[in-house]
């Protein structure tokens, strides 16, 4: 089993996907409390300028077996933190097989080889979408698990995985459900700069930088309040901070694995971001109503007790115009970068 640490005491980390827009995040939360820390990314939806100077990269895939074997033995890798996947809920109930490949099968692949190498810890980048189509409460983790979507069941596949290997091997590990994930380090150092991104303030803060003609409002009969989807939005700076404790949490009692949700505790409408939008940037978003998408469903909000329990995450940006104002200040920044960065 690996035992590196750094001088400082703290593991050796290899994040997947950490040219992305979570784990580019997650690298900056790690790097920022000292952790030693390394990127695969294979660069196909991330940037290379995304991982910070001074931070390992490699290019490639978590299925390259022979790679990982070398970046495990080169860093004394101690925990993986697995970003790396395909995300758009529409597009896995259109091409399901791509899901199934980059979200379980590669995954399997990664988790094969932390297994070999002896790398003790392992977190892995869930969803909300595994809860299906639930009530519209606040989610715990013990609600059913009944995806409606190829994502969601992608998803769960893996958090199976994890826990039959955590019970047959010397590795725990933590799945994080995350709920919807928006705006951009505060520091303007990392965003969401994937093109064609299906988040929705990212493509309203779009719409208002003038890169998008209007916001489209996918369905307006859902049994909601005002008829649009419901989500809990939670900051990406925040729960990046929940993958830095996560990983604490592990370290510390390492017989125990872990599933927690990560968001807020409360939901807001479609509209009522787009609102928040429009008072953010005093300007109104042009919207334009849409039939629903496939695989969408009316409501997800977490119940982050557990978490809070848990660990001593408290999280810094919960105010719905504070994370408006912070992805707004990305995409100027975006705008300003060349267009080869």
């Amino acid at each position: 089993m690996n035992e590196a640490r750094s001088e400082g005491g703290r593991a050796p980390v290899l994040v997947t996907g950490g040219a992305g827009y979570i784990g580019s995040h997650a690298v900056l939360a790690l790097a920022d409390a000292g952790w030693p820390v390394a990127v695969l990314d294979d660069l196909s939806t991330g940037f290379r300028w995304a991982v910070p100077e001074g931070v390992a990269f490699h290019e490639g895939d978590i299925a390259d077996t022979a790679l990982l074997a070398r970046i495990f033995a080169e860093q004394g890798t101690a925990a993986v933190m697995h970003f790396a996947g395909s995300i758009v809920v529409p597009e896995s109930v259109s091409n399901p097989l791509k899901y199934y490949d980059n979200n379980t099968a590669r995954s399997r692949t990664l988790i094969q080889s932390a297994v070999e190498a002896g790398v003790p810890h392992f977190l892995f980048s869930s969803t909300a979408t595994v809860y299906g189509e639930p009530e519209i409460k606040p989610l715990t983790e013990d609600d059913p698990l009944q995806p409606v979507n190829p994502y969601g069941m992608s998803k769960l596949m893996t958090e199976r995985i994890l826990a039959d290997v955590s019970k047959a091997h010397a590795m725990n590990h933590c799945v994080l459900r995350y709920f919807n994930v928006c705006g951009a380090d505060p520091w303007a150092r990392a965003g969401q700069s994937t093109a064609g991104a299906t988040h929705l303030i990212k493509v309203a803060v779009e719409a208002v930088a003038g890169k998008r003609p209007h916001v489209s409002v996918f369905g307006d009969d859902y049994p909601t309040p005002d008829g649009t989807g419901i989500r809990d939005y939670i900051h990406v700076s925040d729960l990046a901070a929940a993958h830095v404790h996560a990983l604490e949490a592990l370290i510390a009692e390492p017989e125990r694995s872990l599933t927690m949700n990560v968001g807020y505790g409360r939901g807001f409408s479609v509209l009522e971001v787009l609102d928040a939008v429009d008072r953010a940037t005093g300007t109104k978003v042009p919207r334009v109503q849409e039939p629903r998408r496939a695989g969408d469903v009316p409501a997800l909000i977490s119940d982050p007790a557990r978490i809070r329990a848990t660990t001593p995450w408290t999280p810094q940006y919960d105010d719905l115009e504070l994370i408006v104002t912070h992805a707004l200040a990305w995409e100027r920044k975006l705008a300003e970068m060349p267009r080869n960065a």
